[in-house]
């Protein structure tokens, strides 16, 4: 599978401050990517090289097969972006504001089709200022895959929706996704969107890469012991073990087969990056 994105000994320093220190990190053509870090871990600044937008002082980085620090604009068509603070044309319908944009690239796809596709085609004829948070990022990600791109960033993009408007905008992303194969790279603060959406995740702090693997298996969750609780003789008790269900069945030949209060739980995604970017629990 051809790399999408490619990067070896990435490093940006800042005024005597690392900001990147030796990144390593492969993006497949196809694959939803999720990068994970506290805030100054180098996310952005790392993002930011990706896009074309900072130059790196140190590495080597590919980006749709060209360095993004001396790319053309032809490089710059196959490029999608829905940033985490995209200022928008208020006064501007839907419509209006797709076809807009739509100009700026050689072969845009047709903007009923892009408004459509988002989910806006009742509002179609509304002003953006009159429309929800939620419809408002929908008109961001119109405006970031109408040039057709091979690879499209999104920060941050739920910060602040509800959890009916997280889900509609998951599955609208799938969506892109399944049906364009589009690469998307998603920075995101919020563990359970990445492990609904991503393929793969990767988590940086302090500069460095420190795993990236399936939601699944990062940090070797999938292996990890389960705890688990129950209660008996009046007192809640606890055990942490790499065999869960061995424990169950025991439980159960002592306790019988509703064993009080019992619960299992294996490592979340949350516990297994908090873990790796050193944060209490």
């Amino acid at each position: 599978m051809t790399d999408a994105v490619r990067v070896r000994g990435l490093r940006k320093h800042y005024q005597g401050s690392t900001a990147v220190d030796g990144v390593d990190l492969d993006i497949a053509e196809g694959e939803i990517f999720a990068l994970l870090g506290p805030n100054g871990a180098g996310k952005t600044t790392t993002v930011e090289i990706l896009e074309g937008f900072r130059k790196r002082d140190a590495g080597e980085v590919r980006v749709l097969g060209e360095d993004p620090q001396r790319a053309s604009r032809r490089w710059r068509y196959g490029i999608g972006l829905v940033l985490q603070s995209a200022s928008d044309m208020a006064d501007m319908t839907v419509a209006e504001t797709v076809r807009h944009f739509a100009r700026y690239y050689p072969d845009p796809r047709p903007a009923d089709e892009v408004i459509d596709l988002v989910g806006l085609t009742a509002k179609a004829g509304a002003k953006v200022r009159t429309l929800s948070g939620g419809q408002r990022r929908r008109v961001d990600v119109a405006i970031g895959v109408i040039g057709r791109p091979r690879l499209l960033f999104l920060d941050e993009p739920t910060t602040g929706f509800d959890p009916e408007a997280r889900r509609q905008f998951w599955a609208l992303i799938r969506l892109l996704s399944e049906q364009d194969a589009t690469t998307i790279l998603l920075t995101t603060h919020y563990l359970d969107e990445a492990e609904t959406l991503a393929d793969r995740v990767g988590v940086i702090a302090a500069g460095r890469i420190l795993a990236v693997d399936t939601p699944a298996e990062l940090g070797g969750r999938a292996s990890a012991e389960a705890e688990v609780s129950w209660l008996e003789d009046g007192t809640h008790r606890t055990l942490r073990t790499a065999e869960p269900t061995a424990a169950v069945r025991e439980l159960a030949d002592r306790l019988g087969p509703e064993i009080p209060h019992l619960a299992v739980r294996r490592p979340s995604l949350e516990d297994i990056y908090l873990d790796l970017i050193g944060s209490p629990q």
